[in-house]
């Protein structure tokens, strides 16, 4: 039987059935309705010619695609283990809802995972631990050139702007840091309302497109920038290069995303597209990004000015150093991002293969800034999976002083991981501008989740370090934190990696840093 001659008998069956329904008893809906709407999507199924599998599998071929859609929610709540989810496991999602929630984040009967596995990291606890130390740390940011220095919390919220959340997203988050005396970072995306209204400490991040500080042809406006730069909830200005989730290339907002309040807090026209392009206009040379940085200082009234990067070449970052050595200007912090975060849609080829992780991302600036001489002048956070205490501390063996949290805030807000960040269809409100959903986004209540998340998870750390013999971050060293190579060996990260001393470059390059330390040029971009 030809396709046509199918496509025919059903849609006649079809035609009978809906006849039968009007001309007969009520009672032959129940026939006629099962028939009827089969059989039309069927014919409709037929003649398409999209789908090849709906061609040779008519009605059925949509079970495939159905299956499809929920693989997701599956494979998160009926198949994954504990502790081997993608991106964020299970085990690290609940301890966050925990804290959050202000519930015991305790667990019985021992460790799921294989401790002799390959990867496996674990810290070194003291034979004489410490009391667990009342003041909570915090870092000073700002160097010999800041005339106001900002004390940086041990956990802060990272950059994400307002338009890739939703509004009240924000206000919990900000809110959640006023209450607990800590940062947000506002992302590229501009200084809104929502970011300021609440009253928490605030790092403005400005990217390619310079969104609030623009001019109407996408240049950087330094009057609107000192302007706003001098809020009081501005302590800290940061410059993003690049960030982990998609290193290199720039973003769009379609235009049906741009309404009259995202215009108006980026400086856009409204209903157009916007794109923030991969590089920027106020530099192209290693020399000129540390001089724009020594001018956002100046611009906002003496505040730590820093820049954000995922990091690539260390050919390219040693450059900038000789650059800040030859300038006499350096910025108050680099935040370094991990290859493996990012709370922004990406290309999956970027995500998965573009840029370096955190850990060796943390590795190549503290050494690099340890050998010029530099480290004490810079303080470096860490952006890239931190939920736990046990994340903060790792990184902070690492090479980090402090460190930003951006999925695990969204967590501490309600996220559940359905990872439909960039579809405007967030199911908790988080990450849409659909005001039905992000009206489902309680702001009081995640404002105080928000506040209990970092005041568990820095307590948390703090209690790891004590039981380490340890009562401040500056006292953590590489040797504390060790590494299973293989089934049968461990080592720390002081044998696992090079660490450098202060100024050796200056002095005498070792041999696997020489060709990069010789090779970088505080005038070029060099590959």
């Amino acid at each position: 039987m030809t396709r046509i001659a199918i496509v025919v008998l059903t849609l006649v069956a079809g035609v009978l059935a809906s006849l039968a329904a009007a001309l007969f008893s009520p009672w032959w809906l129940l026939v006629a309705v099962p028939v009827m709407l089969p059989a039309l999507l069927g014919a409709w199924d037929l003649l398409q010619r999209r789908h090849s599998v709906l061609r040779n599998y008519p009605v059925l071929g949509h079970a495939r695609f159905l299956m499809e859609r929920i693989r997701p929610e599956l494979q998160q709540y009926f198949i994954e283990r504990n502790y081997d989810g993608r991106p964020f496991d299970r085990d690290v999602r609940s301890i966050v809802y925990e804290r959050a929630k202000g519930t015991d984040a305790e667990e019985p009967y021992g460790t799921e995972r294989d401790v002799y596995q390959p990867g496996y990291e674990f810290l070194v606890p003291s034979m004489a631990p410490r009391p667990v130390p009342k003041e909570r740390p915090r870092v000073r940011i700002g160097g010999p050139d800041c005339g106001r220095p900002y004390d940086m919390a041990l956990l802060n919220v990272s950059a994400m702007s307002f338009g890739s959340l939703s509004a009240n997203a924000v206000l919990a988050l900000n809110g959640g840091a006023a209450a607990g005396g800590f940062a947000q970072d506002t992302g590229e995306g501009g200084l809104s309302e929502y970011h300021l209204r609440p009253g928490g400490d605030l790092v403005w991040e400005i990217g390619t497109g310079y969104f609030g500080c623009r001019t109407p042809d996408g240049d950087f406006d330094p009057a609107e920038f000192s302007d706003k730069a001098a809020h009081d909830h501005v302590k800290c200005v940061s410059l993003k290069l690049s960030q982990g989730a998609k290193p290199g290339i720039g973003g769009v907002l379609p235009g049906a995303k741009v309404n009259a309040e995202i215009a108006r807090v980026r400086d856009v026209p409204e209903g157009r597209t916007v794109v923030s392009p991969p590089y920027h206009r106020v530099f192209s040379t290693p020399r000129e990004l540390v001089r724009f940085i020594a001018r956002m200082r100046e611009l906002s009234g003496g505040k730590p000015a820093g820049f954000k990067l995922c990091v690539g070449s260390r050919r390219q970052f040693l450059a900038v150093c000789k650059a800040m050595l030859e300038e006499g200007t350096a910025p108050d912090f680099i935040v370094v991002d991990g290859a493996e975060g990012g709370t922004g849609a990406a290309p999956l080829e970027f995500a998965d293969h573009v840029g370096t992780p955190l850990t060796e991302g943390l590795l190549t600036v503290h050494n690099a800034l340890v050998g010029t001489g530099l480290r004490d002048r810079i303080r470096i956070g860490a952006s890239g999976k931190i939920a736990t205490g046990t994340d903060l501390v790792k990184r902070m063996v690492q090479g980090a002083d402090y460190g930003n949290a951006a999925r695990a805030m969204m967590f501490a807000v309600g996220c559940i991981q359905a990872q439909r960040c960039h579809t405007n269809t967030c199911p908790t409100g988080v990450t849409t501008q659909d005001p039905r959903r992000a009206r489902a986004l309680h702001v009081p209540d995640k404002t105080a989740r928000v506040q209990r998340f970092q005041e568990a998870t820095v307590a948390s750390a703090l209690q790891i370090m004590a039981s380490m013999g340890v009562t401040d971050p500056a006292q953590l060293r590489p040797h504390m934190l060790r590494r299973r190579v293989d089934p049968f060996t461990e080592r720390s990260y002081e044998e696992l990696y090079e660490w450098l001393q202060p100024g050796q470059l200056l002095a005498e390059p070792p041999a696997s840093w020489a060709a990069d330390w010789n090779a970088a040029d505080p005038d070029h971009f060099t590959v």
